[in-house]
């Protein structure tokens, strides 16, 4: 498959609001409802031929910029402007690349003019990973292929010589690494990890709790969907934590396969990890957690993660770095102080997902240490946003992915009824209709990928079955 050669020639972005059902906390913060981002892209090839991609993504507050004095709304703008940041920057010119030249060429202004403006790199790159996917959706379109068998293919056209861009890999065989990938999602299917806030009910619904029909409770979305997969929050408080866990652990211990544990920056450094993990482990009632327990995610505030050196604390437990993960070349770091995994998310982009699981490959081969990547992303909402991270974790290969939007909203609620029936008669398999909405299917646990095997980076369609008049276009 060759690498196609196009200029972008428009950029449009939408909203729709989204109400949790469930309110969920992590670390310091609480969140009730946010905005949902929608873009679409326009491309045409130098043979005069046009196609249109889609992308989504929430806008999730207090996560890509966690400073206390910025308001949810001041954390929904600053997105905003990454997105407004990356049409100005991929509309600059009009010369002609492909998917991944045109993400390439634009990384380091976008970087530039989102820091001039006090934007962090989180932020930054929110708005490339959503144009980025919806350039690479038209792009599938095109070429009349899904999403894995592009990629695979390298019809991006990931180059990295001459880029400046992880140059730690440009002796690495690129193209090699992607065809050894799956080309069809058919038969896939993922674990979905369940994710166990900090304000989650966990054997009995807590007073209050909404009458819908769907689970209130960790109990009863165990019974419900059938997790054996978990995620468990941490607030930063050695002796809570453990507590907290205490009471967790009876809830899940006969059905418990794998738990991860994420510390959401919370811990104040290294020393107050291990103190973590020295209660943790002399705790007798937590023996079954610590025996399934696969990592711990970002447990330091990311303006001192790829400084402070946790090395001595990596034969315990591997360490993922998420949060700090903000530019191309933070895993590096992140590896020099001791950490071996490292999370793909979608708003992260999926390029640097691409390349990060190429560097696990190499460093394991080189080290004969085990360098992982692990999918994270509780936010992602039934649609173009689940339905595009889930394709790339199915092509990454992961065999469990963080996934809760199905928990804490209620599906494709706050879609129009004709949008819900689209992507239940696009995407049978992935998606059902129950308690009065579409939603994600999940049974025992798992989710069946085969139906993201379709045209586009897993839309299906170039609208994305999305009824796009029914949204707000306010930049």
């Amino acid at each position: 498959m060759h690498a196609i050669r196009f200029v972008i020639e428009d950029i449009s972005f939408a909203e729709r609001d989204v109400t949790l059902r469930l309110p969920f906390r992590f670390g310091s913060a609480t969140v009730n409802a946010c905005p949902q981002a929608y873009v679409r892209a326009r491309i045409r090839l130098e043979d005069g031929r046009t196609a249109t991609g889609c992308a989504a993504e929430m806008m999730i507050p207090k996560w890509f910029d966690k400073r206390p004095e910025l308001t949810q709304e001041q954390n929904f703008a600053q997105l905003r402007e990454a997105l407004t940041l990356t049409r100005e920057a991929y509309g600059s010119d009009a010369g002609p690349d492909t998917a991944w030249g045109h993400s390439a060429r634009h990384y380091r202004a976008i970087h530039e003019a989102a820091a001039q403006r006090g934007l962090p790199p989180l932020v930054a790159s929110y708005g490339p990973a959503l144009v980025d996917r919806a350039v690479f959706d038209a792009v599938c379109h095109v070429l009349g292929t899904g999403f894995a068998a592009a990629l695979s293919g390298n019809a991006a056209g990931m180059r990295l010589a001459g880029t400046g861009l992880a140059d730690d890999l440009l002796d690495f065989d690129l193209d090699a690494f992607l065809a050894a990938h799956p080309a069809s999602l058919a038969g896939r299917r993922i674990a979905a990890r369940h994710t166990v806030g900090l304000a989650d009910a966990l054997a009995e619904p807590r007073p209050g709790a909404p009458e819908d029909g769907l689970p209130v409770s960790l109990a009863q979305a165990v019974a419900r969907y059938g997790h054996r997969h978990f995620k468990l929050k941490l607030g930063g408080d050695a002796a809570g934590d453990v507590s907290r866990l205490a009471e967790v652990v009876p809830v899940i211990r006969d059905v418990m396969d794998l738990v991860t544990l994420d510390g959401n920056e919370q811990y104040r450094d290294a020393a107050h990890l291990a103190e973590f993990l020295d209660r943790l482990e002399r705790e007798p009632a937590l023996a079954p957690l610590v025996d399934r327990l696969a990592f711990i995610e970002q447990p330091l505030a990311r303006a001192q993660a790829l400084e402070a050196d946790v090395s001595a604390l990596s034969p315990r437990v591997p360490l993922l770095v998420d949060e700090s993960d903000a530019t191309l070349d933070a895993f590096p770091r992140a590896r020099a102080v001791g950490y071996t995994g490292v999370s793909s998310k979608s708003c992260k982009g999926f390029y640097k997902s691409v390349l990060n699981a190429a560097r696990c490959a190499a460093w394991s081969r080189e080290t004969g240490r085990t360098y992982f990547l692990s999918g994270e992303d509780l936010t992602m909402q039934a649609g173009l946003g689940v339905q595009q991270d889930l394709a790339l974790a199915g092509w990454l290969g992961l065999t469990h992915v963080e996934r809760n939007g199905h928990h804490y909203v209620n599906g494709l609620a706050a879609a129009p009824q004709a949008e819900q029936q689209e992507f239940l008669q696009g995407f049978p398999t992935l998606y059902e209709h129950s308690d009065g909405a579409a939603r994600l299917r999940i049974a025992a646990g798992w989710i069946d990928l085969g139906g993201l095997d379709c045209d586009g980076f897993a839309t299906g369609a170039a609208d994305g079955h999305v009824s796009w008049d029914a949204m707000r276009s306010v930049y």
